[in-house]
């Protein structure tokens, strides 16, 4: 039986790269935008989502990507040979794995190790499902995370006029 992260500690963060969207003009200022501004600051107000290219971002060399970050950590492992990320367009699947081997695990530790995976291969403007699962050095596979959504980065610039 797999004993990972006892006890397990994950954090799930998904994280947008690439450019960061230009400024708005003062004079495109919205009513919605003007009322957010107003806002106290006490008061979180989500950034819009940005307009911009949607679909495969193959063409596009890799550094400037935008992807989703899939992070998680665990306070200590016993067994651990490894993980694999899954993603798939909804909640309920299905779900294709991401990593072409395991990332390696840490073993059997005390000690808390951190992870991360970047998905750069995401249309920008799709929301997408994850999970990670666990492999223990005898080869036991176990889903270590509950699936959670991925926002869309972007809104297609054909889309945003409507």
């Amino acid at each position: 039986m797999l004993r990972v992260a006892l006890p397990v500690l994950f954090a799930l963060a998904l994280i947008s790269c690439g450019k960061p969207p230009a400024p708005e003009p003062a004079a495109a200022k919205t009513a919605a935008t003007e009322a957010a501004a107003a806002a106290p600051a006490a008061t979180p107000v989500a950034a819009p989502v940005p307009e911009g290219t949607c679909g495969d971002q193959g063409a596009v060399a890799a550094e400037q990507r935008i992807h989703n970050s899939i992070k998680w950590s665990t306070a200590s492992e016993q067994d651990n040979f490894g993980y694999d990320v899954f993603r798939g367009d909804k909640e309920d699947g299905p779900f294709a794995k991401l990593t072409k081997d395991p990332m390696l695990g840490a073993g059997t530790s005390d000690e808390t190790h951190k992870y991360e995976f970047k998905d750069d291969t995401i249309d920008p403007c799709k929301e997408y499902w994850y999970y990670v699962e666990s492999i223990s050095n005898g080869g036991v596979r176990e889903k270590f995370t509950p699936t959670f959504k991925a926002k869309a980065k972007r809104v297609a610039k054909a889309d945003a006029a409507h």
